[in-house]
């Protein structure tokens, strides 16, 4: 196919070099010059495009592939023919298989398992949505995208899988995703799609394929006669309900399985918006084969089948070995009916145990120890705390809350989830003591604890003043607890007694302040005004004498200044032996 590599496909596709082979066709990575984009082109082999009727159909069926259009699903551009060439012109997707994506992770967690396989579903219910069936999904089809998202190819060679033969490595790894109507070559529809999307997620969440076998034929038939251990049996950490939905996808019976790619879907976003979810599909209904019996002989017609298969290989050579394949079989069908007594003795020492199925107890208001010493319980469930909160309904160390709820049946799975209470919701007192009654009740109340505030009285206080807390009980750093009653106690002041106002008028204000302050227990203002008086005298006040007030009370007391005061007379004596003249009576000046 090399050949190929630097040619021209119908004056517009350029050959640039090999990026895939797989049994029945190469892929070329080719520059579209009328587009100018790059794009993948899937070649068929030789000696498929001999065949006239192979490339009618793989034309026709192609020509519809093309119709598809989804994000999960790898677009085809074109299907043509150039010359004797018949070949597909594609997305070029920058990614990797998920077969090899699964093989350099080593191991998928359930969570990027789920990521796949809902874009797998959702890629597939679109081309089942218009009559399209793969028939070939296995990972090697499924390309990753450097972005995590998912496309399905491999469309238009898939149509036509039941014309290839099972000779091929490409083809090895096909059987092992293979349905099992198909593998007896029935009437296949969308739920064979489905099957094996079933076996890509048990692959992907358990590291390992449901069944291996020496040969494709051998692999094949266990599709349809053995039973595959059930993801969590590998896989302890596979939640429930995504095991319910992988093995309900590889039902081996076609009605137990999911009706399309929808249902698949709905159970799939069920389970990611609750991973807890329980579906309650019966594991074992669903491993069920098509016949009570797990392994029996294969009828003639399936034998004509694969001896078709076989003629169809005989026509291209290497038919030798499928002989043998078939003979082997045939000789061990033969004696399967002969030893079946034997032989069910045999694989029933081989069955998985049957699963017992136990319904959860109540365990709300026990504590963790006796839930753990319950018969109900013990040796059974495994009880998680997932953690403490408070609670006002049930004291603490009790249990308030579980998953699942009680009379649940549960077949596996067996862990309790609880919630234990840590009693009802408390805190310290805060310090209040010295602050106003609406500052401390505000601080009470956004402490969220629906706390009861009452006054419990009011007292006389020399330290506070009036409206202050003085007294909290609780006190500072006791524990209250939700719906506690806090009692304050309110200061009234200082107790202070009536007095009498006296006259302090032409005391001197020394005098008057003593008398004032020390004698009454008043307070003094002093005001300076001025006065015929003697500086400092008090020539008046604001409160009239005789009227009684309460100590403490300020009275103003008006001092004079001594301003105002008249200036003595003059004596003659003040004048002897002075140079002050004297004026003349004699208005003329005559004397």
């Amino acid at each position: 196919m090399e050949r190929y590599i630097g040619k021209m496909l119908d004056n517009r596709y350029e050959i640039l070099e090999i990026i895939g082979k797989g049994g029945m066709a190469v892929v070329f990575k080719a520059k579209c010059h009328r587009l100018n984009r790059l794009v993948a082109i899937k070649v068929l082999k030789p000696e498929l495009a001999d065949d006239a009727e192979f490339r009618r159909r793989f034309h026709d069926e192609s020509q519809a592939v093309a119709m598809l259009s989804h994000p999960n699903i790898v677009s085809v551009y074109d299907v043509s023919k150039g010359g004797d060439l018949e070949y597909i012109v594609m997305e070029l997707i920058d990614g990797i298989t998920l077969k090899q994506y699964m093989e350099r992770r080593g191991q998928l967690n359930w969570r990027e398992s789920l990521h796949f396989i809902t874009q797998i579903m959702k890629g597939l219910s679109h081309a089942h949505s218009r009559g399209i069936i793969h028939r070939d999904i296995k990972p090697h089809n499924i390309m990753v995208l450097r972005d995590g998202s998912v496309k399905v190819a491999d469309f238009g060679i898939a149509c036509l899988s039941s014309k290839q033969t099972m000779s091929s490595k490409e083809t090895m790894g096909s059987v092992h995703y293979i349905s099992p109507e198909q593998a007896k070559g029935e009437w296949t529809d969308a739920r064979s799609d489905i099957y094996s999307a079933g076996v890509v997620l048990y692959e992907m969440l358990t590291n390992r394929l449901p069944f291996e076998g020496d040969s494709p034929v051998s692999i094949a038939i266990q599709h349809f006669s053995a039973v595959p251990l059930n993801p969590r049996e590998i896989k302890s950490d596979i939640p429930e309900a995504l095991e319910q939905i992988c093995m309900k996808a590889m039902a081996p019976q076609v009605k137990q399985r999911y009706a399309s790619a929808e249902e698949m879907i709905h159970d799939l976003e069920e389970f990611r918006k609750n991973p807890e979810i329980n579906f309650d599909y019966d594991l074992l209904d669903l491993r069920s084969s098509v016949t009570d019996e797990p392994t029996q002989p294969i009828d003639a017609r399936e034998l004509h089948n694969l001896r078709e298969k076989e003629d169809d290989y005989d026509d291209r050579g290497g038919g030798g070995v499928w002989k043998k394949l078939l003979m082997t079989v045939a000789a061990i069908a033969l004696s399967v009916a002969l030893i079946y007594g034997l032989y069910q003795v045999i694989l029933n020492s081989f069955a998985p145990p049957p699963v017992t199925e136990f319904e959860v107890p109540n365990l709300i208001g026990m504590t963790v120890e006796a839930a753990e010493a319950d018969p109900r319980v013990k040796d059974i469930f495994t009880i998680v705390v997932e953690d403490t909160i408070n609670n006002d309904e049930y004291p603490a160390g009790q249990i308030i809350h579980q998953d699942p709820e009680p009379e649940r049946k549960k077949k596996s799975d067996f862990v309790i989830t609880v919630l234990v209470s840590k009693g009802v919701q408390s805190d310290k007192m805060p310090s209040i003591v010295g602050l106003e009654r609406t500052s401390a009740e505000i601080i009470l109340k956004n402490l969220r604890l629906d706390l009861q505030v009452v006054i419990g009285e009011e007292v006389f206080s020399d330290e506070y003043p009036a409206g202050q807390v003085i007294k909290s009980v609780p006190a500072k750093d006791e524990i209250i607890s939700k719906g506690d009653t806090v009692t304050l106690t309110i200061s009234k002041g200082k107790d202070l007694k009536p007095v009498t106002v006296i006259s302090f008028l032409t005391m001197t204000r020394e005098k008057a302040e003593q008398e004032a302050v020390q004698t009454l227990g008043l307070k003094v203002k002093i005001v300076s005004a001025p006065g015929s008086e003697p500086a400092g005298t008090v020539i008046g006040q604001n409160i009239v004498a005789g009227t009684s007030v309460l100590q403490e009370t300020e009275i103003e007391l008006t001092v004079s200044d001594g301003s105002l005061a008249e200036e003595p007379p003059i004596e003659d004596g003040d004048f002897e032996g002075g140079d002050v003249d004297t004026p003349s009576t004699d208005p003329d000046g005559d004397d």
